[in-house]
């Protein structure tokens, strides 16, 4: 006897359900992300911009390899990255070792009127990793500029990041205790930087393209139609 149509009508919504709920699960596989630093607020001291606070807005995010933060700034900041707690507790890498600090972005005293400066850091290291502004012998940092961050390994280095990271400093762990007295231009040229590093998109979408729909899902899809089919006979 063949099933009524009100059973036939749940079973197939049944079974569109749960391919649709399996689909959203697999969509929720993390991507590699842009991370505008402070958000709208930009990479400046809080003399500038007094609401800032780096350290609040990276404790809320999950930083993995591969990710780029961006720094929305002038020329009046610089933007300094160490692995060295010591470097970044001073607020000044003069004296830092070229295998642990790289200076992605340097101030221009000799300008009269700042203009926009956007610079693009990958993350290319597991471990913690500090940013700060030099500028003006360190006062910019003291006054708010600077934070730190623990990346981890996520879905690891992109092949464009992978021979970067070759050459890019090495992690150096604080001396114990030390982490809780953090203080209140040669940019590698193969290092991909972002095609869109807009504040509308920061993190890219997670949506699954079509060929991966159909490469990933080939399976579930042909049984769901199959299941389907005999159904539509009635």
């Amino acid at each position: 006897m063949g099933l009524q149509n009100t059973d036939r009508q749940s079973l197939v919504f049944l079974i569109l359900f749960s391919f649709l709920t399996l689909l959203s699960f697999s969509g929720s596989v993390d991507a590699y992300k842009n991370y505008t630093v402070g958000d709208s607020l930009g990479w400046y001291d809080n003399i500038e911009k007094p609401n800032v606070d780096y350290q609040k807005w990276a404790s809320t995010k999950n930083f993995s390899l591969g990710d780029f933060l961006i720094f929305n700034t002038d020329n009046n900041h610089s933007v300094i990255q160490t692995y060295n707690f010591t470097t970044y507790e001073l607020c000044d890498y003069e004296d830092a070792l070229d295998n642990d600090t790289v200076q992605w972005s340097s101030d221009d005293p000799s300008s009269t009127t700042p203009h926009p400066v956007s610079v693009a850091v990958p993350l290319v290291k597991v471990g913690m990793t500090y940013f700060f502004s030099s500028d003006y012998d360190g006062w910019q940092c003291q006054k708010g500029q600077h934070f730190k961050i623990n990346v981890t390994y996520g879905q690891g280095l992109p092949p464009s990041l992978k021979s970067s990271s070759d050459n890019s400093p090495a992690p150096i762990s604080p001396e114990s205790g030390d982490d809780e007295s953090a203080p209140e231009t040669l940019v590698p040229s193969n290092f991909d930087n972002p095609k869109d590093t807009s504040d509308d998109t920061v993190e890219p979408s997670q949506s699954v393209p079509l060929f991966a729909f159909s490469r990933v899902f080939g399976v579930q899809l042909s049984a769901i139609l199959f299941l389907l089919g005999p159904l539509c006979i009635y």
